[in-house]
């Protein structure tokens, strides 16, 4: 007799690795024109499955897991967050929730570092030049970028990313540089030979570039206000490659952080 394999709900394209493994583990319901499911969609698919498998784009509201059959015990999210999803409703369900975290970081930390580059030796702006036709041959100081050996680069959340984003910018002679809840462990500080920063604000002022990194909370919530990016030089590059809330970007929390 063959042995029943449980009903998984995918909400959006994934891999082809990924979806092919799925197909041969699970009895796996595949979204393969990749348009996001609606509300309705999603309370169908939590009264058939018994595991939902949405992205960071779906919203799990208390609704939708209202819906949710007696058999879906588990919402495994793509993804790295859980804050479009309603935790605490699907907990007093009896549903676990799941997320990815930590899979992206080195992608993140190279996505950074990549956006750091860009815009110190303006790359972008070369490229949207030359395919304009605007290039009439070299000149010394035409394009004239800055290298990033002897910056100071200081990083916000030093977590997984952005102890990679100092890890490579050491690499490339840069200073490092953090403002944290509290001090990374000594070894790891020694190794990336970073400097802590209590007050955000006095690092900002001494900067060249500046990595945002820190996880979406209430209180980091516009923590780069504009009185604290008047703060920053004139000539320094600001890149923020930190998640934002799927949620507050049409509900933005009350109490915005000074």
């Amino acid at each position: 007799m063959a042995v029943r394999k449980p009903k998984v709900v995918v909400t959006r394209k994934l891999p082809d690795l990924v979806e092919t493994r799925m197909r041969e583990l699970f009895n796996a319901e595949l979204n393969l024109e990749d348009r996001p499911m609606s509300t309705a969609a999603l309370i169908d698919a939590v009264g058939r499955a018994d595991v939902l498998a949405p992205t960071v784009t779906d919203r799990i509201d208390s609704d939708v897991i209202a819906a949710a059959g007696p058999q879906l015990k588990l919402i495994a999210n793509f993804g790295a967050g859980v804050d479009h999803i309603d935790v605490a409703a699907a907990h007093a369900k009896g549903i676990t929730v799941t997320n990815t975290p930590g899979v992206l970081t080195e992608d993140t930390a190279d996505m950074t570092m990549a956006l750091i580059l860009a815009a110190a030796r303006r790359i972008v702006e070369g490229a949207n030049v030359v395919q304009a036709g605007g290039f009439s041959g070299w000149s010394p100081t035409w394009m004239m970028g800055r290298r990033l050996g002897g910056k100071r680069l200081g990083v916000i959340g030093m977590g997984r990313i952005g102890q990679a984003v100092a890890k490579r910018a050491k690499a490339f002679g840069m200073q490092v540089h953090y403002h944290n809840r509290k001090p990374i462990p000594g070894a790891i500080a020694d190794a990336l030979e970073a400097t802590y920063w209590d007050s955000l604000d006095q690092m900002l002022a001494r900067m060249d570039v500046i990595s945002v990194n820190c996880p979406h909370t209430p209180g980091t919530y516009h923590l780069l206000s504009a009185r604290r990016l008047k703060l920053l030089q004139p000539q320094a590059i600001l890149v923020n490659t930190a998640r934002a809330s799927t949620s507050t970007r049409t509900n933005p929390p009350s109490t915005p952080s000074s």
